[in-house]
């Protein structure tokens, strides 16, 4: 499944705040090493999205990976397929 909107690709990252880009002054991403809970094991959703990711980019999963490292792997492989950033 690939996300559709901000929100969905907020939640595949698994990121905390899903603050939508109205708020104008707020953070909308919070950096992963900032999270209350991003030493806990990845979400399911960041767990079917890396092994897309990591199927398209050749690379080893890690499937060990805390919700913290997931996001970070997830924008790694991003910007390595060009899968889910945003056109600029």
């Amino acid at each position: 499944m690939i996300p559709s909107n901000d929100n969905e690709e907020k939640l595949f990252r698994g990121d905390e705040n899903l603050s939508s880009d109205n708020d104008k002054g707020s953070n909308t991403i919070k950096n992963p090493d900032n999270w209350t809970t991003g030493d806990e094991k990845m979400t399911g959703a960041q767990h079917s999205y890396l092994t897309t990711l990591s199927t398209e980019a050749g690379e080893e999963f890690d499937e060990n990976l805390t919700k913290a490292e997931a996001s970070k792997r997830i924008e790694e492989l991003q910007h390595k397929t060009g899968r889910g950033l945003e056109n600029d």
